[in-house]
């Protein structure tokens, strides 16, 4: 398999490729990734996904805006999670397939055509399309990831990925607030306008910024989309960490998705643009993300991971302090959150960061399989939280989230005990050899 940068299109200041693979499937190599290209790739993916949160704070001004039902209106984040998986499924895969740069800005620039539909909505039919294509499209941000971390050298991986990821999550935790804030000053269709034209100028600045990246997989759509399902059954690494990506999700979803019953609620009664607010909480443990993939890159990942999962355990121990209401108990609540976004970030980055050194030729199709597994763990999550509310409120909820993440650490327990039987075993090997 060769990798080659297209010499017809200029690649602009800081051109990288991936090198050609050797028989043991190294990598050759790589220039470095220059900061201001990792930069533009990591508010990029921010932006891309951001169009996916935008409506959850303005479901209640959007419903009586186009005169839809409580239920009609609810369909608008579930349609949003459905156009994500589906871009997941059919579209992350074709960065082993296509050239990557032109990808990412067609992506990019229809998600900005898509945004201009929402916005420009004058019913509830047209906003569901347009938020569902939005959602398609908006996958752009994981086929830059694995972009990134091709145009990497190989021992600065995981601070690369770690970067990326950090525009990813803040773009996630700050669409709320951003929503919240925009809808405030000119309506609720505002943040999609905006968000419209910041991802068209994305397009163009990927376009000027990126080289030309094709990796040839040698296959068919059709085969390329059968090889990223076969690649679970031919991975172990993929099979392990998509189940802890999964079970971390579920277990992130689940408090973003209940926080807001518990502060709505008669604990707090907080109104919804303080809500909104909390989303900058949130976003300090994002910045677990870059720390995260520094120390993989120093050979650390597998215990940053079990650093990760018992964090996650123990920040449902504060968020269930949280539910009571008071100083002290939105104290807690508030650590809980920083603790919980901090270890659920560092355990993706280190993720990610494993899977992507399996076989540096499919990182599409592996991130692909991964992501898609990640996101339906978030789904569960979130469908799970809505009916254990009902049934225990906010202590059944932290429940729910500390057995999502005590598995976690049994599987992390598990793959370590693995890595140590497997050390002895080749230790052993080598003594006899000796």
């Amino acid at each position: 398999m060769s990798t080659s940068t297209s010499a017809e299109e200029p690649t602009g200041p800081e051109t990288s490729t991936e090198g050609d693979l050797a028989a043991t499937g190294a990598e050759a190599p790589t220039p470095r990734l220059g900061r201001g290209t990792l930069l533009l790739m990591s508010v990029a993916t921010g932006l891309s996904v951001a169009g996916n949160y935008f409506a959850q704070p303005l479901l209640d001004v959007i419903g009586r805006d186009l005169h839809l039902s409580a239920g009609t209106a609810a369909l608008v984040v579930t349609v949003a999670q459905t156009g994500y998986g589906l871009g997941l499924l059919l579209l992350v895969p074709l960065g082993d397939l296509l050239e990557r740069r032109r990808l990412a800005v067609v992506l990019c620039a229809l998600t900005a055509a898509f945004l201009t539909v929402t916005a420009s909505a004058p019913n509830g039919a047209l906003l569901l399309v347009g938020t569902a294509l939005t959602g398609l499209t908006s996958v752009a941000a994981q086929v830059v990831m694995p972009f990134a971390a091709t145009l990497s050298a190989p021992a600065e991986r995981g601070r690369t990925v770690g970067t990326v990821m950090t525009g990813l999550l803040l773009g996630i935790l700050l669409a709320r607030t951003a929503a919240g804030l925009l809808a405030e000053l000119g309506g609720w269709r505002t943040v999609y306008w905006v968000n419209a034209a910041l991802m068209l100028l994305m397009a163009v600045l990927l376009r000027l910024r990126l080289p030309a990246l094709r990796t040839d997989a040698g296959l068919r759509y059709p085969a390329l989309l059968r090889s990223t399902l076969a690649l679970f059954a031919q991975e172990p690494v993929l099979r392990r960490r998509a189940l802890l990506g999964a079970l971390t999700f579920a277990g992130f979803s689940t408090l973003w998705t209940a926080v807001v019953f518990l502060l709505s609620g008669p604990a707090y009664g907080w109104q919804e643009s303080t809500i909104g607010l909390l989303g900058l909480v949130g976003a300090a443990g994002s910045l677990a993300a870059t720390a995260a993939g520094r120390l993989a890159d120093r050979g650390l990942a597998h215990r940053v991971t079990g650093v990760g999962a018992c964090l996650l355990l123990a920040s449902w121990g504060l968020l269930a302090a949280g539910g009571t209401g008071g100083a002290w108990s939105l104290v807690a609540l508030l650590a809980g959150v920083i603790v919980l976004d901090l270890a659920a970030h560092a355990v993706h980055v280190t993720n990610q960061n494993l899977i992507y050194a399996v076989r540096p030729e499919a990182r599409n199709r592996l991130n692909s399989a991964y992501m898609t597994n990640y996101f339906t763990g978030g789904a569960a999550g979130s469908a799970l939280t809505s009916a254990v509310w009902g049934l225990g409120g906010w202590g059944g909820v932290c429940a729910l989230g500390a057995g999502m993440a005590g598995a976690v650490v049994v599987v992390w327990a598990a793959e370590w005990a693995q890595r140590v039987r497997a050390a002895r075993a080749a230790a052993g090997s080598s003594g006899v050899g000796g």
